[in-house]
């Protein structure tokens, strides 16, 4: 029970590792607010919201603090990775911000709209956001998605300085770094094209890539008051991937 009587809201809660997270999280006691597009995210509260959209991002948090009185952490993890992000010389500047206004402008409306709730808290440690940024912010890939991977590296900075601006306020900011996740945007990848797919395998350590619930438990450990000493962190849950040159046979 890491999270008892802490309320988490979770953006991108429909699938995936936020849906993963949401169910780790009520496990671990919390009261869990589902953001995602539509309704019927998991959660004891399911809101539609456009993360992008301002005016919604602000009266989401203030919706969760009237009905629960407080919020102590923020799961920031809407994204997308559409098939028309490509080569910087193919990717159109549509694609470019669509994905930018996904991936980046909303885990900048999360933080400005919800870190003065979690500073409005109590106690030395007044709450934690964790931000999906991807192994991709640390490391180049041949296989571009420029604008996925511009937005993620945007996204690991963020969090570097706001974990460094609220150290001393008791709020905790760090960027949880995925490697490759078996979703099934990935099967159908392996299924499609099994000789593309084996390409991005062999640079993984483990030679695996990981359960949505093995990248959950990551942001169970940052949400949490048992780290709560790490801040500004490239959080990194990639199986070995960005540390490796060769991998074993």
């Amino acid at each position: 029970m890491r999270l008892e009587g802490k309320v988490c809201v979770i953006t991108g809660a429909a699938g995936g590792i936020g849906a993963a997270t949401a169910r780790l999280f009520a496990g671990e006691g919390a009261t869990v607010v589902g953001v995602d597009l539509h309704d019927g995210s998991p959660g004891e509260l399911s809101l539609a919201v456009d993360v992008t959209q301002e005016p919604e991002v602000e009266a989401m948090y203030a919706r969760v603090r009237d009905q629960f009185g407080r919020i102590d952490v923020l799961f920031n993890n809407a994204g997308i990775s559409p098939d028309d992000d490509v080569s910087v010389l193919d990717t159109t500047y549509e694609a470019w911000q669509r994905v930018q206004d996904v991936n980046l402008k909303s885990v900048f409306l999360c933080c400005k709209h919800g870190i003065p709730h979690l500073l409005a808290n109590a106690g030395p440690n007044r709450g934690s956001v964790v931000n999906t940024a991807s192994f991709v912010a640390v490391m180049g890939a041949a296989t571009s998605q420029i604008s996925y991977t511009a937005s993620k590296g945007g996204v690991l900075a963020l969090s570097r300085e706001l974990g460094v601006e609220f150290a001393r306020q008791g709020v905790r900011v760090n960027a949880l770094c995925p490697g490759p996740v078996d979703t099934p945007l990935l099967r159908e990848l392996f299924a499609k094209d099994p000789e593309k797919a084996a390409r991005r395998l062999v640079h993984v350590p483990m030679g695996r890539f990981a359960t949505a619930e093995e990248i959950a438990a990551g942001v169970v450990f940052l949400a949490a008051d048992e780290s709560s000493f790490v801040t500004a962190s490239t959080f990194l849950v990639d199986g070995g991937l960005s540390a490796a040159y060769v991998t074993p046979e």
